[in-house]
């Protein structure tokens, strides 16, 4: 049995040599569990709290199949292979950390309030409020060591086809950077999947995930449509929980293609067609958003998973929309200028086999620079056919109302010997997931990141392995082979690293 407790405890130890350093959070032994004025970061994680005890071999699974392996980590993450819905409820740990890495201290989030999924890969973005004052996160209102909550059903939409049958909210975290103070708001949004990143702004949560795990007719499936992709709810007033999609209506309700809100793969121009768009796609589907930020009161998500819509980055309404704070319903979900456009349909037909990329967190250095998070393809270690072109972070430049490549940093990252962080396999860096980012006095930019892994073991979830926490300082000279990752902090065997913000 993983003892999450005494990792913990570690921790603790650990981040009471660094009483020099800074006033320490209240998980290092005294005051409030705020956060250490600016300039530090914010590093969000969950650990495997289960015991053998949690599963046992041949019982029946929630999402199908009977159970190959006991609670035991890390052996019980090849229950994904019976049960492709096999997760189990963990809890959540807030590091405060210096830029260097060095850790000040640890808050343990209190799991009768939220959890998390373990081994979800895409959950436990952190994104600090557009005022500066809070950090927000996603997870469920579910007990610790619950079976596939990643995959249950929410109260606003319950699919008899999922083959998760169970209920639990979805919810949002915000904790106040000042006091040290945790709210969570619950939601009914994501039905049959997963919340991957909230961002207070101006009274809302907007909120990015996906929806759906049944096999429902196209009335289910646009259900499904309406309560995925981007979604909001007052942080002040949410009611009982049920969020509004934000999005225009595409296409027809009950249809069980082409019926998405905000964005449609029906709107792009197929290259193999000229003069047509592509055909459209399985209903609620396209919208399946993962990593968000805000920058100049405009709102950007990406795609990056799953083999509909494109993976690329989009725009949510027009620039400047939550100035007002008026939201964001009805709005048009455009791919930005420069991203890739191809079908990932079309990319993954054996006739037209084409690698894409696959964004996930993104970072404004300033109006004129974008960095993007790309975490790789996912092919596990030795497979043949892995690609690495996009994996790691790319920057961007905007010319003439284009967004350009200019570089893709890998050295320090995917150039890594393999490891083991004290797992019975070898793990290797593949991308970037979650990023933050800070400006330096000499006009550099700093970008921290938190690493998605493969591995060479085939019967588990990719997402139990150990991953890290990295920084690299880009600048106007910077090159591909001139700039290099650090690496921060690496995972113990039984941790996942979420996200990552910077408080400036």
């Amino acid at each position: 049995m993983l003892n999450y407790s005494s990792i913990f405890a570690t921790r603790r130890n650990a981040c009471s040599l660094s009483i020099g350093l800074a006033v320490l959070l209240a998980g290092c032994g005294g005051g409030s569990d705020s956060f250490v004025g600016g300039g530090n970061l914010l590093v969000s994680r969950t650990v495997y709290a289960g015991a053998a005890s949690t599963v046992a071999v041949g019982q029946a699974l929630p999402g199908g199949g009977t159970a190959t392996a006991d609670g035991s980590f890390p052996n019980v993450f090849k229950n994904e292979v019976p049960d492709p819905s096999f997760g189990v409820s963990s809890p959540i740990f807030l590091d405060q950390r210096l830029t260097t890495g060095t850790l000040l201290g640890t808050i343990a989030v209190d799991p009768g309030k939220i959890t998390s999924s373990f081994a979800s890969k895409s959950e436990l973005a952190l994104n600090v409020s557009t005022d500066g004052s809070f950090v927000t996160f996603m997870g469920y209102k579910a007990a610790v060591n619950q079976l596939d909550v990643s995959n249950s059903n929410t109260s606003a939409v319950f699919d008899s086809t999922n083959p998760v049958g169970s209920t639990f909210p979805r919810a949002v975290a915000q904790l106040d950077l000042g006091s040290g103070n945790l709210t969570v708001t619950s939601v009914n949004a994501y039905s049959g999947n997963n919340g991957r990143a909230a961002v207070l702004a101006n009274g809302n949560y907007y909120m990015v995930g996906n929806a759906g795990n049944g096999s429902g007719d196209g009335n289910m499936l646009s259900a499904l449509s309406d309560n995925t992709g981007v979604q909001m709810i007052s942080a002040s007033n949410p009611g009982a929980g049920n969020t509004t999609v934000v999005g225009l209506v595409v296409g027809t309700f009950g249809s069980s293609t082409g019926y998405q809100r905000g964005f449609s793969l029906a709107q792009v121009p197929d290259p193999a067609n000229p003069g047509k768009n592509y055909a459209a796609d399985k209903t609620g589907k396209d919208d399946n958003f993962r990593g968000m930020t805000i920058f100049n009161n405009t709102l950007y998500v990406t795609k990056g998973s799953g083999s509909n819509g494109v993976n690329s980055v989009y725009q949510v309404g027009a620039a400047g929309a939550l100035a007002n704070g008026a939201g964001l319903s009805g709005a048009t979900i455009t791919i930005l200028p420069g991203f890739n456009t191809l079908s990932e349909k079309v990319a993954e037909a054996k006739a037209t086999l084409t690698a894409t990329p696959h964004p996930f967190g993104i970072w404004f250095g300033d109006a004129n620079t974008l960095f993007v998070a790309d975490e790789g393809d996912g092919v596990r270690l030795g497979v043949a056919g892995k690609t690495t072109g996009f994996a790691g972070l790319i920057e961007y430049k905007l010319v003439g109302g284009t967004w350009n490549k200019v570089a893709t940093f890998q050295s320090g990252l995917l150039d890594q010997a393999v490891y083991t962080a004290g797992m019975p396999w070898n793990v290797k860096t593949d991308g970037l997931r979650n990023i933050s980012g800070k400006t330096n006095a000499d006009g550099s930019f700093t970008i921290f990141g938190v690493t998605s892994t493969v591995s060479d073991e085939a019967t588990h979830d990719l997402g139990a392995d150990p991953n890290q926490l990295v920084s690299i300082t880009v600048g106007a000279n910077s090159t591909a082979t001139n700039t290099a990752f650090s690496v921060l902090e690496t995972a113990a065997a039984g941790e996942r690293l979420g996200g990552v913000a910077y408080k400036p």
